[in-house]
């Protein structure tokens, strides 16, 4: 049975990198190929009469891993320079305006049915409203390198700033000018807990001589993580300055004190953790949606009861994504529909306690929209052109991506 389980996962996560190769070339996002194979799995269980344990409990520890090590990811190939402010200002105002509107606009209309009291009606929408840089970021590695770039730091902020957002509403029984104090004091205290943890970690991960060497960077970058939302701190702050000071090493070779990390050892361990960030992320993304797609039911995802809502959700942030992209003068058809919804989507309506939760946002809801986004942004990037072929709008992109008139 043991042998049987092992040759199982094996099978699978290869298939899960088939996918993840392949996705370059058809542009068919691996996250749909992946939730079908999970399917796929189950209906294979029930037909040929196998009794498997409930994996559900796993869900919430992968998703949380995944997230973790998916920002990791994203940050440490971002660069953080002057010529960067643009791109940065415009993906922060990018991920947090659309957000906002259309977790106000679906809490309006929850509220407006007597579903939920606002308040309540807000954290059951927050989870609509990120974008998940776990199918995001994989599926755009293709795409112009500004494009790229401007995903992977939208993403990113959605995910931090919808985390922050859905803890703010959750934790806080009501809204005052006290609540804001309390939320400014946590932000300072996650600061100073990325300061000295970045330091601590930077400088193990520059002096340790012995054979293992990165699993534990990785564990002790979780560890923090978990103990600053044990205290309700937003721990992805830190996840993603770490990944930012550890990816930007050429910007601080000015400085004094950088010498304490003897740079030119300190700069091939940092090659080689984000080899090993990128190893470790792909097989974690991969275990979590296999999973997810297992978990799903066949009735979840035809309910028809929910679809014309779900297919309303993913209208509106369609609509409000295209007036936002024409505000900041982006490229409407370069980035109108990578929007997915995913691992993070999930995460938060999970942790959504009983007592708070709507039972007309249930898993039918989140897995049609889920889906839903993913075919949209699937049918979006066939007609985005590959790197390789000079698009009519590439001056325009560089203009704007870099702020120049």
């Amino acid at each position: 049975m043991e042998i049987s389980i092992l040759i199982l996962i094996s099978f699978l996560l290869i298939l899960a990198y088939i996918f993840d190769i392949s996705s370059a070339f058809t542009r068919v996002p691996s996250v749909i190929l992946l939730l079908l194979l999970g399917w796929g799995v189950r209906q294979a269980a029930v037909n040929l009469a196998i009794t498997v344990p409930d994996l559900a409990f796993l869900l919430p520890i992968l998703g949380t891993i995944g997230l973790i090590l998916i920002v990791l990811e994203g940050a440490l190939e971002l660069e953080i320079n002057r010529s960067k402010i643009s791109i940065i200002n415009k993906a922060f105002l990018l991920a947090l305006v659309p957000m906002v509107i259309v977790a106000l606009i679906i809490a309006t209309v929850i509220n407006y049915y007597e579903l939920a009291d606002f308040k309540t009606s807000l954290l059951n929408a927050i989870p609509f409203c990120v974008i998940s840089s776990a199918v995001a970021i994989p599926s755009v590695r293709s795409l112009h390198k500004r494009t790229k770039e401007l995903v992977v730091y939208e993403s990113s902020f959605s995910d931090i700033i919808g985390v922050l957002f859905f803890n703010f509403i959750a934790l806080n029984q009501v809204i005052d000018s006290e609540t804001f104090l309390g939320f400014g004091y946590q932000l300072l205290m996650i600061v100073g807990v990325s300061f000295i943890s970045i330091l601590l970690l930077s400088f193990l991960l520059s002096r340790n001589s012995h054979h293992v060497t990165y699993a534990p960077i990785i564990l002790l970058v979780i560890l923090i993580y978990a103990l600053s939302k044990q205290f309700h701190l937003p721990g992805l702050i830190f996840i993603l300055v770490f990944g930012l000071f550890l990816g930007n090493l050429e910007e601080l070779r000015h400085f004094k004190w950088f010498e304490v990390f003897k740079p030119a050892k300190f700069e091939k361990e940092v090659e080689k953790f984000k080899d090993i960030t990128a190893e470790v992320t792909f097989l974690v993304r991969a275990l979590f949606f296999i999973l997810f797609g297992y978990l799903m039911e066949t009735e979840e995802l035809l309910n028809l009861e929910t679809l014309p809502w779900a297919t309303g959700i993913v209208s509106l942030i369609i609509l409000i994504r295209w007036f936002i992209l024409k505000v900041f003068y982006l490229p409407v058809k370069d980035l109108l529909f990578i929007a997915p919804r995913g691992l993070i989507t999930i995460l938060l309506f999970l942790s959504i306690v009983p007592d708070q939760g709507i039972p007309f946002i249930n898993k039918s809801i989140v897995i049609q929209t889920i889906v839903l986004s993913v075919i949209i942004m699937m049918t979006g990037l066939m007609f985005i052109q590959k790197p390789g072929k000079k698009p009519l709008n590439q001056q325009y992109m560089e203009e704007v991506f870099t702020g120049e008139e």
